[in-house]
């Protein structure tokens, strides 16, 4: 088996920028792949991550309201919990205290004992090394061209192939439309940024979440408690100009440039969600101060001397269905007998990567017969 990697390494993108939190899946529809994957990644992935001892940090998440109209969220969120057999604890305020004094919230709380966090780095390396110890033989350096019959054409040659995986991320469905797929489909990207706290390491205790909109894919302005027990404040979901657009002009295309721009202008027109909204929201959060007034609804003493330094930003590739205008919230596979290609594999991606990765294998398996 032969796995090309365009970068000089593997997990620079998605897979080595996410949070690193192993979520335990009580946000997602009961009858999603999201839901029926994350709390069975979540367990595989800790075992993983024990076996192969890997640092976790098993502080627990708090879903907090902001006020009384946050509520039927945090019931909808025990409902799906309940539904995808997630453990999840309903608790008042003071209980919510005791297990973060710092915390804010009216007069309820959600607290998800399961939630955990991993340096994600330190996962791909070990999952890198058991792919050599498997005998895959892993290209780096190497970029997808174009592809022929039995054929993929690469800056380091041509391959001849049985099959072809397609899980390219901010480039799958540019690949899937050469083998006849993603017909309907575009990536459209959204940059994710954290802020680092300076406080000292476990100055608060647990991750702090509010309840969020579940109309969309993102959770909001949160707190994150790193494996090494530092925190941070994002992510933001601003809205890319370009597929790899991290910062600067670095990667800059100018037909992504224009892509991106004629689909958001699409939406901004006519979608099923208001992502002008959206988008304006998103794009106050490159301002410190927006960041630090959002997460200061969810803990005391967030102070802004404290949120001065910008991690790694990240890059969410996020699936649009460009018929009916609206964002892909699940996994989205397109495949057959030649190739599958995995075009929305968006969070909590990490946290499913195991039960995914079997999935994706069970599909092509199905498509072989």
């Amino acid at each position: 088996m032969h796995l090309l990697e365009k970068e000089a390494d593997c997990g620079l993108h998605a897979s080595g920028r996410n949070s690193g939190v192993l979520h335990a899946g009580f946000y997602y529809s009961p009858d999603s792949l999201k839901a029926k994957f994350t709390w069975q990644g979540n367990r595989l992935l800790t075992q993983y991550c024990e076996a192969k001892g890997i640092p976790l940090n098993k502080c627990g998440k708090l879903v907090v309201a902001r006020d009384r109209a946050d509520h039927a969220g945090l019931d909808e969120l025990v409902r799906r919990g309940q539904a995808n057999g997630i453990p999840l604890d309903s608790i008042s305020a003071e209980e919510a205290k005791s297990i973060e004094p710092r915390v804010k919230t009216c007069e309820r709380a959600l607290f998800s004992p399961a939630t955990s966090t991993v340096d994600p780095t330190l996962v791909m390396g070990a999952m890198k090394k058991d792919a050599f110890q498997e005998g895959v033989q892993l290209h780096c350096g190497v970029r997808y061209l174009t592809s022929t019959k039995k054929r993929v054409v690469t800056t380091a040659g041509v391959f001849d192939v049985g099959y072809v995986v397609n899980a390219a991320g901010l480039y799958a469905d540019r690949i899937a439309r050469e083998y006849g797929f993603s017909e309907h489909y575009r990536i459209l990207p959204f940059k994710g940024l954290y802020l680092y706290s300076s406080e000292p390491s476990k100055a608060i205790r647990t991750n702090i979440y509010p309840v969020p909109d579940l109309k969309n894919p993102f959770l909001g302005v949160h707190f994150t408690v790193a494996a090494s027990g530092k925190i941070k404040i994002g992510p933001t979901a601003i809205p890319g100009l370009w597929r790899e657009h991290y910062g600067g002009i670095a990667n800059f295309h100018w037909d992504e440039f224009f892509e991106v721009a004629l689909r958001g202008m699409g939406l901004l027109a006519t979608s099923n969600f208001d992502f002008k909204t959206l988008a304006m929201r998103e794009l106050t959060k490159y301002s410190k101060s927006t960041m630090v007034a959002l997460a200061s609804e969810l803990a005391e003493g967030i102070k802004p001397e404290h949120y001065q330094t910008w991690g790694k930003p990240g890059i969410r590739a996020q699936l649009v269905d460009i018929k009916k205008r609206k964002l892909e919230m699940d996994f989205v596979l397109e495949g057959n007998e030649h190739s599958m290609h995995v075009l929305n594999a968006v969070s909590p991606a990490f946290t499913c990567s195991l039960p995914f990765s079997e999935h994706v294998c069970q599909q092509i398996k199905a498509t072989l017969k």
